[in-house]
């Protein structure tokens, strides 16, 4: 099943797509798919009440031809981040792969639609692009005592774009990153959030990006040098995770950084996609200056 919010930004409806295509609104049942819903077994909730025909069903198809597709997550609390956690793009960004997770944040409120445009911020000539597997946290998650524990902690998964503009996350940063990654509209999420049940073999998932419909990246979660379980134990050694916070886990190579390709220009799209999540897209804008 797929977990989705339709409509105009600020005013989504939460809805669940089912695997034969039908969309359901879950108005009834919440008033949006956000930290709350997910901490009282939302989820499970809406499944069993679209299994049971206690759901209306929704005209739109959920695919970005009806109402606008919103993020699957309303007012994440937190997006965390994990640098250089395919061993390729390490090497592609000139590092040696990490012997401890790399964390930094991104603005909570980078996160939009799956089909919103991106701002280039003004002046920006290295803006790049990233394809990253999103976890969504759906328990409070304290000091895990092994990554084991770390499945029940985890709602499901997400497409996520972690947009990065290279020259102020590495040249100004002050030596953090999370300048770099705050941007508006920095981080395009969904089209839709997948329970983790309905994902398999979470460490074997194809994961593509293309810009201008050339491929740019194409690899597998296989490839991450610290897994999804491990991140969730590791990080909540350090921080308290909350229902809704958002995981990227890192990207694999071929982006701009690697100096294979451009960077990104106004006019430029973006095409993301991972096996079972999704696909989405985004134009590159002229960032709005007020």
């Amino acid at each position: 099943m797929q977990f989705m919010r339709l409509g105009d930004p600020g005013a989504e409806i939460p809805a669940l797509r089912t695997d034969d295509g039908r969309v359901y609104d879950l108005r009834p049942l919440a008033n949006d798919i956000d930290a709350a819903f997910l901490a009282r077994g939302g989820l499970d909730a809406a499944r069993a009440a679209v299994a049971a025909n206690g759901m209306p069903g929704l005209d739109d198809p959920g695919d970005g031809t009806g109402l606008r597709v919103g993020a699957p997550i309303a007012r994440t609390g937190a997006v965390i981040c994990i640098g250089q956690n395919y061993a390729a793009h390490a090497r592609e960004s000139g590092s040696e792969p990490p012997k401890t997770p790399i964390m930094f944040f991104k603005h909570p409120n980078t996160v939009v639609g799956p089909y919103d445009a991106v701002p280039i911020p003004p002046g920006s000539t290295r803006t790049d692009w990233e394809v990253e597997l999103a976890v969504i946290v759906g328990r409070r998650t304290r000091y895990l005592a092994s990554p084991e524990q770390a499945r029940g902690h985890i709602a499901g998964y997400a497409v996520s774009n972690d947009v990065s503009e290279r020259a102020y996350q590495l040249d100004e940063s002050g030596g953090q990153w999370s300048k770099g990654k705050s941007c508006e509209g920095f981080n395009p999420l969904g089209p839709y959030l997948v329970p983790a049940d309905d994902i398999g073999a979470v460490q074997d998932l194809g994961l593509r990006s293309w810009v201008n419909g050339e491929v740019r990246q194409d690899s597998t979660t296989a490839d991450m040098i610290f897994s999804v379980d491990y991140l969730l134990w590791h990080l909540s050694q350090y921080l308290v995770l909350d229902p809704g916070d958002v995981i990227n886990t890192g990207t694999p190579q071929g982006v701009a950084l690697s100096g294979r390709f451009p960077y990104l220009s106004a006019g430029d799209v973006m095409d993301l996609e991972i096996d079972g999540l999704g696909r989405q897209r985004q134009k590159l804008v002229p960032a709005l200056i007020y």
